[in-house]
């Protein structure tokens, strides 16, 4: 495995970024933790989607080198649970919006395999696949509608960009949704993993260039470079996310982007 870039990049240069980036002789993988719902935090040192993150960094970085999928989905949410106070596991089974949560695209050099874990993105020479949460669409068409509502009222595009009605619109949905997770997509929470929604593909023995992202770009392209001018352009055209490219957020006034961003691109 040869990495050929690779780029991790906060959305809030105040914060520290929820992504994350694994590189091992073994694996290779990007995870993306959770953005908190909710105030009630596992960590006094980190919040919960970067608590998430470094928990799964830190057992794949130390996993068996012939680890499978199944196995590793085992693992690690074992490892994860491990880390919930017992007295709050009957909370977390009810309130899923509680947990620590995050998503991961992961490459076995062994197995020859990617795995895909909740909503991330990758190339397999040149060629997209993603994983996106089966209502992430239909609510960011409705955050969208929304904010072109605000701003047909007479709300400006500033105002927006400093406090974003239209996502807190589309909050409770983005919970209520959460109450799936594992039932009807896959995520890592320390609760069982629903393997059947985890996309699992095996390379053939030939060479292949490899692409690990985020959902933070939300045009992903060969090369970091060009990924970023894709994001720049988004950035300059549509700041709320509403028009060529529809999101639950969009690029708050102070911040880099609208979200954390890691991208990896690799030749195994």
């Amino acid at each position: 495995m040869t990495i050929i870039e690779q780029s991790l990049i906060a959305k809030n240069p105040q914060k520290k970024s929820e992504d994350g980036i694994v590189v091992t002789p073994d694996f290779i993988a990007v995870i993306d933790g959770s953005t908190s719902k909710t105030d009630y935090r596992h960590s006094i040192f980190r919040s919960n989607g970067r608590q998430a993150m470094w928990l799964v960094c830190r057992y794949l970085r130390h996993a068996p080198r012939q680890m499978t999928c199944h196995e590793f989905l085992r693992g690690v949410t074992a490892y994860i649970r491990k880390h919930y106070k017992k007295s709050r596991l009957q909370r977390l089974i009810e309130h899923p919006e509680e947990r620590l949560t995050c998503s991961a695209v992961i490459y076995s050099r062994l197995q020859r395999q990617i795995w895909m874990i909740g909503d991330c993105q990758c190339l397999i020479d040149g060629q997209y696949f993603d994983n996106p949460k089966p209502e992430e669409a239909v609510y960011a068409a409705k955050r969208a509608q929304y904010a072109r509502q605000l701003l047909a009222e007479g709300v400006t595009q500033e105002e927006l960009l400093t406090h974003d009605t239209a996502r807190d619109y589309i909050l409770q949905d983005i919970v209520d949704s959460m109450k799936r997770q594992n039932v009807t997509f896959s995520v890592i929470d320390g609760f069982p993993i629903a393997e059947q929604h985890v996309p699992v593909f095996t390379l053939d023995f030939q060479p292949h260039e490899l692409v690990f992202a985020t959902d933070g770009y939300p045009f992903l392209c060969p090369t970091l470079a060009e990924s970023e001018r894709r994001l720049d352009e988004q950035r300059q055209n549509d700041p709320l996310n509403i028009n060529t490219f529809l999101a639950s957020k969009a690029f708050m006034k102070g911040q880099d982007s609208f979200d954390d961003r890691t991208y990896v691109r690799f030749k195994v």
